[in-house]
């Protein structure tokens, strides 16, 4: 894999880190901005949407713009917006810095996911879709516990401060190691928007988004409430809630590196494999959960499952979207935050069910039973081969 694809990820890892970090920040930032817990809490989703509506909308704006120029903007944005929430002392400007790093985010991973199809052979655009995506499975695996870590001794305004710091390197290694022209629309003859935009209409490609929000809601859905799991169904310390989160990291870590290795060649045995025996662990945890070992090795499995099956679909749109080489990124990053939106909120519900802290354990593998009887009857057309890539 190339280095400049490396480059990318650093910048995915940093921006991974601050969208999962506020989980241990909240009470703090609450405390400081003297609102309540759950107001705090509403950063949480402004991200989440800004980057679904983010996605399409600046990849948009930034589709004429050379690759280098645009990743290297985006950087630049989201950096600034954690330098400024770092200093306010207005939740209101907070929020708003939330709804703009949430945007760059959005269009940073819209052009990289296309640059980083682009930096490969087009054979190896699930590889090339894994390395980049291990940076947010990295985040979880490192940045979101330092980040918890970092606030919870200096506050959480260090913790702001150390994503805008990371964002630096990513940033001038962009600059310099990303070709210049590379990912930009005249590479592609300047394909007309609405031809692009056309793409939406094909049902291959419609599918396959759907399932892969479909898995990813299952996806953060449980990892939202993981510490709830953790405590109250397994009855462990808070202490044990930053090793779960390490432990579900190491495992999308995996998952992503093994399909990447698959995806591109082999999508219908990940599907076929991956999907019931991840149908199968969620419900697994919420029976085992008083038990702390054997929810702790699901935890570790069903993160591996998890972006396993989740990268492989996001790979397909790349696949179906062939005939919109400037926004099919923004595609891919929109289905995979659709569902990071859905799936906490399909959790939050089942929280005041008889289920309790385990609802969204059951809740995840009703959204994946759900994917699966779509997918399975669709097989062949969910895995089909390269020579979808070249469909217009």
């Amino acid at each position: 894999m190339p280095l400049p694809l490396y480059l990318l990820a650093s910048a995915v890892f940093a921006m991974g880190t601050s969208e999962f970090m506020l989980a241990g920040l909240l009470p703090d930032i609450a405390s400081d901005f003297d609102v309540s817990v759950g107001t705090a809490g509403a950063l949480t989703p402004a991200f989440a949407i800004g980057m679904v509506v983010g996605a399409p909308m600046v990849a948009v704006l930034a589709r004429n713009w050379p690759g280098r120029r645009a990743l290297l903007w985006f950087v630049v944005v989201f950096a600034a917006a954690h330098a400024v929430g770092a200093v306010t002392t207005s939740f209101a400007v907070l929020f708003a810095t939330r709804v703009v790093a949430a945007s760059a985010n959005a269009g940073f991973l819209a052009v990289a996911v296309t640059a980083a199809a682009g930096l490969v052979p087009p054979h190896r655009k699930g590889r090339a879709l894994a390395v980049l995506l291990s940076g947010t499975t990295v985040a979880t695996i490192a940045g979101v516990p330092g980040g918890s870590v970092l606030g919870s001794a200096f506050g959480w305004r260090a913790a702001f401060w150390a994503v805008a710091v990371l964002c630096l390197p990513a940033a001038f290694g962009i600059l310099k190691g990303v070709p210049a022209g590379h990912g930009g629309a005249g590479a592609t003859g300047r394909q007309a928007l609405r031809e692009e935009f056309a793409q939406l209409a094909r049902p291959r490609l419609v599918l396959v988004m759907l399932l892969g929000a479909l898995v990813n809601a299952a996806t953060f859905g449980s990892l939202t409430f993981l510490a709830p799991v953790v405590t109250d169904g397994a009855g462990l310390s808070e202490s044990w809630i930053p090793v779960a989160l390490v432990l579900f990291g190491a495992g999308s870590f995996v998952g992503v590196t093994v399909a990447g290795r698959l995806s591109d060649r082999s999508p219908g045995p990940v599907v076929a494999w991956a999907g019931p025996l991840l149908l199968i662990g969620w419900p697994a945890a919420a029976v085992l959960a008083h038990e702390p070992v054997a929810l702790l090795t699901l935890v570790f499995v069903q993160g591996a499952l998890s972006f396993a099956l989740g990268g492989t679909l996001i790979t397909r749109v790349l696949y179906e979207a062939a005939g919109a080489p400037t926004m099919a990124g923004s595609y891919a990053t929109a289905a995979l935050n659709v569902g990071a939106v859905a799936g906490p909120v399909v959790g939050a519900a089942t929280l005041g069910t008889g289920a309790g802290a385990l609802g969204p354990l059951w809740a995840s593998g009703s959204l994946v039973a759900v994917a699966l009887l779509i997918a399975f009857p669709l097989l062949t057309v969910v895995t089909a081969g390269r020579s979808a890539e070249v469909r217009r």
